[in-house]
């Protein structure tokens, strides 16, 4: 199905927040919105999603966060979890407001990190209709609490911030890691090459990030879902362990899919995972928003 692109704009407080819409050839089934990996902008791995999404006959919108891409927001690249999720619910009244999505019901699309901070936005909104998390990072800080010298670093650099107006960054990825956001080299493959360092994007993380990142807790969202919920991951994706976890603490409908992957990262871009991923959430949101009581036939891991 032909899809086509649309620019998509709106609020959140005082910041403008930009967005591309992906629309299917014929009357959606409902909207999406999608949230995804760190440091992330709208051209990467939500892009990829959105477009696949649009071109199965869903309304699919992709967006730069607060700090991130075209969006406003100071400082630049600051990555706030639960900052994330009030964008995404600024997303969904934009969509449930915008004539070309109003009539529609909203299911949401996590991936990676982003999968953790659309639980957290599900939870709390009951606006969204479904949710699929696509290899999801679902971080546990109860079990894992985060390291002190770390959080002391990101509330100095924030001090700082305050103090002087200037804001401290560390690349996101570096050829040789170090002292950088994401030290994997695949994300490095990723973010550091010409397969995902698109125009929109910058190689950067503010330090003051790690002061809200490390607390964050996206297992908490788990037993809170009340939605058909369809978690996609793979043995070779981020911590399938915590992914495990996460499933089994929602109380409602869900389903899984386990997908042969080289790591975590071809599933932004290798188009059989986001076909395969998409294909799943397709039909978990056509199923759940005829039968909010539907269950899936599960994929073994």
């Amino acid at each position: 199905m032909t899809a086509r692109t649309e620019p998509f704009t709106f609020h959140i407080g005082q910041d403008r927040l930009a967005g591309v819409l992906h629309l299917p050839a014929t009357i959606p089934t409902a909207a999406v919105v999608t949230t995804g990996p760190l440091t992330s902008v709208k051209e990467q791995a939500t892009g990829a999603y959105a477009r696949a999404l649009a071109e199965r006959g869903f309304a699919a919108l992709a967006f730069d966060h607060r700090t991130f891409g075209e969006s406003e927001g100071e400082p630049r690249q600051f990555e706030n979890p639960l900052g994330k999720a009030d964008d995404i619910r600024a997303a969904v009244t934009a969509l449930t407001a915008d004539e070309r999505t109003r009539e529609l019901p909203v299911v949401a699309v996590g991936v990676c990190a982003g999968a953790g901070y659309m639980a957290r936005a599900v939870a709390d909104d009951p606006r969204i209709r479904a949710f699929a998390g696509i290899a999801g990072y679902y971080s546990d800080a109860t079990a894992f609490p985060p390291d002190a010298a770390v959080l002391e670093r990101g509330r100095a650099a924030e001090q700082r911030r305050r103090d002087t107006g200037v804001s401290e960054t560390i690349p996101a990825v570096a050829e040789d890691a170090g002292d950088v956001a994401m030290p994997l080299r695949e994300a490095y493959e990723y973010y550091g090459t010409p397969r995902g360092a698109v125009p929109n994007y910058t190689n950067g993380f503010a330090v003051q990030s790690l002061a809200y990142t490390g607390p964050f807790d996206a297992q908490a969202a788990a037993p809170r879902l009340s939605v058909p919920f369809l978690m996609v991951h793979s043995e070779h994706a981020l911590a399938p362990a915590l992914a495990r976890k996460f499933f089994a603490a929602v109380p409602g409908t869900r389903a899984e899919l386990w997908l042969e992957s080289v790591g975590q990262i071809d599933f932004y871009d290798d188009s059989h995972l986001i076909d395969a991923a998409t294909d799943a959430a397709a039909a978990h949101f056509r199923a759940g928003l005829d039968d909010p009581t539907h269950t899936l036939r599960p994929t073994a891991p």
